[in-house]
């Protein structure tokens, strides 16, 4: 039975990204037989809260990749309003491609077959560099970055130094 396509991207990206290393974060698999499940080390970006952490991720990606998009859960505790409790990353381009039915993402935000892990990782540093508060995943991080900032500091370098400890 041959391999399927998704499996074979995967491994490509894979070697491209041990090829050549993108800044700010790396990533291997989470377990050597399963090209599926891929682990992340997203360091906090240079000149924002979160510089200096070191918050490990996972990546999942479905058998109908690149059709569809992987979902990606920060394992570390981390503090953000596009990251839900359980660590759920929320950014429109790990959102299912074509119209969105709450109509705050137009279908090219979306989640596109032409998306590769490094460009999942940089849209998800970019996010940690600058919130999307439109839709936020953390209501209560969101509503605590607008009406109690010093306190949202406090909470984002706790995370820091926890994932400095890890």
């Amino acid at each position: 039975m041959a391999e399927p396509q998704s499996s074979l991207l995967l491994k490509r990206q894979l070697a491209e990204l041990k090829r050549v290393p993108v800044e700010g974060f790396s990533a291997g698999l989470a377990d050597d037989e399963n090209i599926y499940k891929w682990e992340v080390l997203v360091i906090g970006p240079p000149d924002t809260l979160y510089e200096g952490g070191f918050f490990k991720a996972s990546l999942e990606f479905p058998k109908d990749y690149p059709q569809k998009p992987p979902k990606m859960k920060f394992v570390s505790e981390i503090w953000h309003p596009n990251i839900d409790k359980d660590g759920n990353v929320c950014i429109s381009i790990l959102h299912d491609p074509g119209d969105d039915k709450w109509g705050y993402e137009r279908p090219e935000e979306r989640w596109l077959p032409v998306h590769t892990v490094e460009t999942i990782l940089l849209s998800v540093i970019s996010m940690l560099t600058d919130p999307n508060f439109e839709s936020p995943a953390n209501v209560d991080a969101a509503k605590m970055y607008r009406e109690s900032y010093a306190e949202f500091k406090k909470r984002v370098a706790n995370c820091v130094r926890k994932s400095q400890e890890e």
